[in-house]
């Protein structure tokens, strides 16, 4: 019986976008759940795990943090209220957080760099943030290196037995 469900392709919990060049370009020193503002559409959406966060960034705005141009597509499933793909979204922190983050922002020359959207054990959806400091090209290629090196140590092994 039970094989013979379909899947709905929903993502109910787990990890809907991620912006693997966020950690690429930054190093991330801190990371930071926050809950996001979204209209009953974007949900679905995000559920459908078509979301884009590569040219995505937060910033503060009259005290509250948003994230900027996160692309969520419209919902496609005859859903009548429409909302704009790239519209600023505010994002959920409580006000120890926020004084924290922007003072670090500041003070220090650190951005705020959303790693990726998920949903939690609850189905709610949530951004990680990331407090990053901008990488220069040499610090690029060295983490090319690292990688590599990984990648061929786990080839030796595995062939080693």
């Amino acid at each position: 019986m039970a094989a013979d469900k379909k899947k709905s392709g929903m993502i109910s919990h787990g990890i809907a976008s991620q912006n693997r060049k966020g950690r690429f370009d930054y190093t991330i020193k801190e990371t930071v759940e926050a809950g996001i503002v979204l209209k009953g559409p974007e949900v679905k959406s995000l559920r459908l795990g078509r979301a884009t966060l590569t040219e995505a960034y937060a910033a503060e705005r009259e005290g509250e943090v948003w994230m900027f141009n996160c692309y969520i597509p419209e919902y496609q499933g005859g859903v009548l209220s429409r909302f704009e793909p790239r519209a600023p979204r505010k994002l959920l922190l409580h006000h120890k957080q926020i004084d924290k983050l922007l003072g670090e922002i500041k003070k220090s020359g650190y951005t705020l760099v959303p790693l990726d959207i998920h949903f939690n054990e609850r189905g709610v959806a949530k951004v990680t943030l990331g407090v990053g400091e901008g990488r220069k090209n040499v610090d690029k290629r060295h983490a090319i290196a690292a990688r590599d090196w990984q990648r061929d140590k786990a080839r030796l092994m595995r062939q080693r037995g």
